[in-house]
C-alpha cells in the first residue's frame, strides 16, 4: 500500500492501525511525505493499493496510469471523494472506498470555535494583552442567544452543528436537498424551503454541504446580496461552495460581516504546508488574510485525537475487506 500525502500528525494512529493489522495478515506500507500527481503517481509501482487524501489529484489521466502499475483499490482517508474521477475509476476496474464519518463532533466544535472567536474578536484581544493592550475599544460582539442562524446541510456533521447552535439557544433554519426526519421534529429548529428565507432570516450561516455540481459556488455574489447586512459565513466543508472573489467583494462593501474559513478553493497548493519562508503568490488568499474580520485555518477541522483514530481505522477496515476479495457494494464504504 502506497500512502500519498502523509503528515506527522498522522503519524502515531495511522501507524498503530497498520501495527493492529500487520498481527494477522502481511502489508507492505510506503509512506509518502507529498501528494499524489502526475509527477508522483510512478511511485506507487508495484502497490495494490494507494492512500490518498483530500487534496490528492486523482483524475482520468492518473487513474489510467495507477491502473497500469497494477493498483486496484483507491483508499480515500477522508469523506469526500470530488477530487476522484469516478466514472474513470470505475471504467478502469478500481474499487473506491473512503471514511464516511470519523467524528462529526470536531467539525461541528471547529466550525463553533470560528464563529465565537469571530464574534468575541479573540484573535484581536489576545493579540492586544500580549503587547500590554488593555483597551476593549472595537472589541464589541453580540449574544448567539436568541440569534437565528441558518445551516447548509443536515448530514452528520450539520446535525452535531445545529444541536451545538440550539445549547446557545439560537433559532436553526436548515436547507437541505435530503431532509432528515429526526432533525425536523427538533424544537426551534425548521427546514426552509427557499434558501432565500435562510439567508433573509439568519444572522450566522453555516456550510456542512458536499462538494457537488449543484452546490460549487453557492454563496456568491447574487446569495449573498440576498442576506443579511453584516452576515458571518462560516465554512468548514469545502472550498469551493464559496466564490472568492465575491466573498471579497462583500467583505469590502460590508454585507458579510466576517468569515471564518478552514478551506479554500485553490487550498491544495498552500494547505498542509509549512510556506511560511516564501511569498504568497495567490492574490486572493493573500486578500483574504488582509482582512481584520477573516479567520483562516488551514483544513484542521477534522483534526482531533478520536477522529485521526478512526479515520486510520477505518481505512485499515476498508483495506482489509478488498483484500479479501470484496467489490462494488460489498465494500461497506464504497463509494459508487
Amino acid at each position: 500500500m502506497c500512502v500519498f500525502d502523509f503528515k506527522q500528525h498522522e503519524k502515531v494512529s495511522f501507524e498503530h492501525a497498520v501495527s493492529v493489522f500487520q498481527q494477522t495478515r502481511a502489508i507492505d506500507v510506503r509512506y509518502l511525505p507529498f501528494k499524489l500527481s502526475a509527477e508522483t503517481v510512478t511511485l506507487a509501482a508495484g502497490c495494490q493499493v494507494v492512500c490518498i487524501f483530500v487534496n490528492d489529484v486523482a483524475n482520468a489521466d492518473i487513474l489510467t496510469r495507477l491502473a497500469a502499475l497494477g493498483v486496484k483499490c483507491i483508499a480515500l482517508r477522508c469523506a469526500g471523494f470530488n477530487n476522484v474521477d469516478l466514472k474513470a475509476a470505475h471504467a478502469l476496474g478500481l474499487e473506491v472506498v473512503r471514511v464516511p464519518a470519523y467524528s462529526p463532533y470536531a467539525v461541528a466544535e471547529h466550525a463553533t470555535a470560528l464563529i465565537l472567536s469571530l464574534n468575541r474578536k479573540i484573535v484581536h484581544a489576545y493579540s492586544r494583552v500580549k503587547q500590554g493592550n488593555f483597551s476593549l475599544n472595537n472589541l464589541v460582539g453580540f449574544d448567539l442567544h436568541g440569534k437565528t442562524v441558518g445551516v447548509l446541510g443536515t448530514g452528520k456533521i450539520g446535525q452535531c452543528f445545529i444541536k451545538i447552535m440550539l445549547g446557545f439557544g439560537c433559532n436553526v433554519l436548515c436547507y437541505d436537498v435530503y431532509r432528515s426526519d429526526e432533525v425536523a421534529t427538533w424544537a426551534n429548529v425548521r427546514y426552509v424551503d427557499s434558501l432565500d428565507e435562510l439567508y433573509a432570516k439568519s444572522k450566522v450561516i453555516s456550510l456542512h454541504l458536499p462538494l457537488l455540481p449543484t452546490t460549487k459556488y453557492i454563496i456568491n455574489a447574487e446569495s449573498m446580496a440576498k442576506m443579511q447586512p453584516g452576515v458571518m459565513i462560516i465554512n468548514t466543508s469545502r472550498g469551493p461552495l464559496i466564490n472568492t472573489i465575491d466573498l471579497i467583494a462583500a467583505l469590502k462593501s460590508g454585507q458579510v460581516g466576517s468569515a471564518g474559513l478552514d478551506v479554500y478553493e485553490e487550498e491544495s497548493a498552500y494547505f498542509f504546508e509549512d510556506l511560511s519562508g516564501t511569498i504568497m503568490s495567490d492574490d486572493k488568499l493573500a486578500r483574504l488574510m488582509t482582512f481584520n474580520n477573516v479567520i483562516i485555518t488551514s483544513h484542521q477541522a477534522f483534526l482531533t485525537e478520536e477522529a485521526l483514530q478512526a479515520i486510520a481505522q477505518t481505512t485499515l477496515l476498508n483495506v482489509t475487506q478488498f483484500l479479501d476479495g470484496k467489490k462494488g457494494s460489498e465494500l461497506t464504504n464504497n463509494v459508487a
